[in-house]
């Protein structure tokens, strides 16, 4: 089992879905984690189901409770060795010539600026690390188009330049920093999805999900445990030697739809 042992862990929008199983993960690893999201309630609920975890309630699309939550996440674990820039919001379903431009800025601010917000304040706690590590939650939007999905595509896009960058910024430093790009993740996200679309066709959920996935060579969504275990090989001494890559687990999709 790859371990973690004492390692202090920033992760961001970590009270549900991929977060959520990527905090369960580093935990079970033995790591120390941290966890900001929006939502008290989960929050809440996550520490009474893994002893040990601390939290801040906070948005990251604002740059004050970002900055309050880093330090105190970094009073928490006494440091920070991984941040893994989980957060982000899905936007609307809209052409570019529909698109109401304060939908496309608030995706742009959350995802794009809440990120770089968030790193800019982690950097200092990671570069006393002896083995920093920054993991960036891009998609498989950020390696296709995804049409009427204009802001959330370019955001994804975006944060792999991010991510690129960051690696050659802080290589010097010993700070990896790598991009996880998830394809339709298994849950009651991609349900609902898949519900919306068999009401609007007529179709039958099955036929659906069946035309979801065929654009992919291994046919099924995606585990939110894989992508954690992911992360966690990612952010371990197994991966010292990868930095600025980006890391599809998507089972070979040819398109973003």
């Amino acid at each position: 089992m790859t371990t973690m042992k004492d390692k202090r862990v920033l992760v961001t929008a970590g009270a549900a879905g991929i977060g959520r199983a990527i905090v369960q993960a580093f935990a079970d690893a033995g790591a120390k984690v941290h966890v900001c999201d929006l939502n008290g309630a989960a929050l809440a609920e996550l520490r009474d189901q893994i002893p040990g975890v601390t939290t801040s309630e906070g948005d990251i699309g604002n740059r004050g409770a970002v900055e309050r939550m880093v330090a105190e996440a970094a009073m928490a674990l006494g440091g920070l060795d991984v941040l893994v820039n989980n957060a982000g919001i899905s936007g609307p379903t809209a052409s570019v010539e529909q698109m109401d431009p304060d939908a496309w800025e608030a995706v742009l601010n959350v995802n794009l600026t809440g990120t770089f917000n968030v790193t800019r304040h982690a950097i200092p706690h990671l570069k006393r690390s002896s083995a920093g590590v920054i993991l960036v939650m891009s998609s498989l939007a950020g390696r296709f188009g995804y049409p009427n999905r204009s802001p959330y595509a370019t955001t994804k896009w975006g944060l792999i330049g991010f991510t690129k960058t960051l690696s050659r910024e802080l290589g010097a430093f010993g700070i990896r920093v790598n991009a996880l790009l998830p394809g339709a993740v298994e849950g009651p996200r991609i349900e609902q999805v898949l519900a919306g679309r068999a009401q609007a066709s007529g179709r039958s959920v099955a036929e659906e999900q069946a035309a979801a996935l065929a654009n992919q060579s291994i046919q099924h969504f995606v585990n939110p445990g894989d992508i954690a275990a992911l992360a966690v090989f990612l952010a371990s001494d197994h991966g010292r030697s990868i930095s600025g890559q980006i890391l599809p687990i998507d089972g070979d999709s040819q398109s973003a739809s």
